[in-house]
């Protein structure tokens, strides 16, 4: 979760400004948080929410999931309005009955970092993936960015080098291609389909988490987004450095810290607790 967050924050200044290079500082005073952070943590937000119901892993509490994802999303959503979200999306924050729209954008991917941090397996993931998602994102592009982008994420926290998460992950999109052939000729597009595979390759690409972010950044297109996507599963297989962790904070407001921070404890609790 960490991972996308640093990821949408590093490649905010650079969504609509792109810079096809990868010699630019992390960090500055034009970045900022988005509508990928505030999202993140919705999702973070509504998994917890669920788990502290106690519910056992049936068809039941993924319909509660569901049903925390909308109001967590909603009602972050709502606190932080100005955030870059799309039209359809921010018709969907002011519903008083919301219902999916068939999307096919990259926002399904950008937030769904948590579900590959908490599940426990492919077949949890999947479910879990699909409870968050299809709430707005209920197109099979959108679903598949979603799930491919959590299944990297889980798949990361485990896998020894990043070919075998590549054998993976060519059963969900061509990886057949380098940054250098796509980055001079990459337009904004916010679809799943262009940019999942796009963030997969910057991390597959990358030899640390900080190298992630800048392939991320210099392919050009939706900057912020990819970056957020190829964060997520860089965290899962890099780690963050302690610096960066640290400096993340200073551009989130408190609520979202406090949740960051909370989430950060759960995950922890959760694995000590697995092992027992």
């Amino acid at each position: 979760m960490l991972g996308a967050i640093l990821g949408d924050i590093v490649g905010s200044r650079f969504e609509f400004d792109n810079y096809r290079k990868k010699d630019f500082n992390l960090f500055s005073k034009d970045c900022f948080f988005t509508d990928d952070t505030v999202m993140t943590c919705a999702v973070a937000q509504a998994i917890m929410t669920t788990e502290k119901r106690h519910l056992s892993h049936d068809e039941k509490s993924y319909q509660i999931l569901s049903e925390e994802t909308i109001k967590a999303m909603q009602s972050l959503g709502n606190k932080y309005p100005d955030r870059g979200y799309g039209s359809c999306f921010k018709q969907w924050l002011k519903s008083d009955f919301p219902r999916p729209y068939h999307s096919f954008g990259n926002g399904s991917a950008m937030r769904v970092s948590p579900v590959g941090d908490f599940a426990d397996s492919e077949a949890e993931l999947k479910k879990l993936s699909l409870a968050v998602t299809a709430i707005t994102h209920d197109h099979p592009e959108g679903l598949k960015g979603a799930q491919g982008t959590a299944l990297a994420i889980f798949l990361a926290r485990n896998a020894s080098c990043q070919k075998q998460l590549r054998n993976h992950l060519v059963t969900y999109y061509d990886l057949d291609f380098t940054l250098a052939e796509i980055r001079a000729d990459t337009v904004f597009n916010d679809s799943c389909q262009e940019s999942v595979p796009q963030a997969i390759v910057a991390f597959l690409a990358a030899d640390s988490f900080t190298d992630t972010l800048r392939n991320a950044v210099s392919i050009g297109g939706d900057s912020d987004t990819l970056a957020a996507i190829a964060g997520s599963i860089a965290e899962s297989f890099f780690g963050i450095p302690p610096l960066l962790k640290r400096q993340v904070f200073n551009y989130l407001t408190d609520e979202l810290a406090e949740i960051v921070v909370t989430w950060e404890k759960f995950l922890e609790k959760k694995r000590k607790d697995d092992q027992k």
